[in-house]
């Protein structure tokens, strides 16, 4: 093979290759990259292996899953996710939630969770309803739900799967369910402390208007995706 058609299949390969890695990393009208390849997703867990999503039902045994926006019963009155019998966090974050799930039992308590990964198409939905970043993410910022490193969740009593009082219910958009609000009882008080203490102790850190939302600090380093929970699961 001579040197110019060596040169030449060169050239071609790596147009080939640039076109493929461009149609890959498009950015949308917000400026991001948002992940919802299957094949691109798994490139990126390929050098980091903590990306990987996994199913909350398998990694944390025994939790409870309550998952508001697969039901009517949220604040947008309408089923954003499919029915589902699970949901995903990266693995960085589960084992983390799982080490939460163990101290708690100790004290005879768990966790419920409400919602954890969410492809960013529902984000950009909330937003047409909620547009307040206290409350909603902003789609031009995407959501530590879209990156898999965030979760909702409360406490409950193992014993009877009672949830503990917290003061209010789950996407409660008041002054009441900030952290920094302090006219409550002190068991409320209490109860929110001791989640907040346990989360924050295994890594994560607190939104302060929601008492109930917690994520992982280096959240940059994780995609944003928009991969649905049924592709998820079949690549589990």
């Amino acid at each position: 093979m001579t040197r110019v058609l060596k040169d030449i299949i060169f050239a071609i390969c790596l147009l080939s290759c640039s076109n493929a890695f461009a149609q890959d990393t498009l950015l949308n009208k917000y400026g991001l990259w948002v992940i919802s390849s299957v094949d691109l997703y798994k490139k990126t867990i390929a050098s980091n292996y903590e990306k990987t999503m996994v199913a909350l039902s398998v990694e944390i045994p025994g939790v409870i899953l309550d998952l508001k926006y697969a039901r009517r019963d949220n604040f947008m009155h309408k089923k954003l996710y499919p029915p589902t019998t699970t949901t995903y966090l990266r693995l960085a974050a589960a084992e983390k939630l799982s080490a939460v799930q163990g101290e708690l039992r100790q004290k005879h308590l768990g966790i419920k969770i409400w919602d954890a990964y969410r492809p960013y198409s529902v984000t950009e939905k909330m937003w047409e309803t909620v547009k307040d970043d206290r409350y909603a993410a902003d789609p031009k910022v995407g959501s530590g739900h879209n990156r898999g490193i965030a979760v909702d969740l409360t406490l409950v009593d193992l014993a009877t799967n009672e949830e503990l009082d917290m003061g209010t219910g789950f996407d409660n958009f008041s002054d009441t369910a900030h952290h920094d609000y302090k006219k409550l009882p002190e068991k409320i008080l209490l109860n929110r402390l001791l989640l907040r203490y346990v989360m924050e102790k295994w890594g994560f850190k607190s939104l302060e208007s929601e008492w109930w939302h917690y994520y992982l600090p280096d959240f940059n380093k994780y995609e944003l995706l928009d991969i649905s929970f049924e592709e998820l699961y079949k690549i589990e």
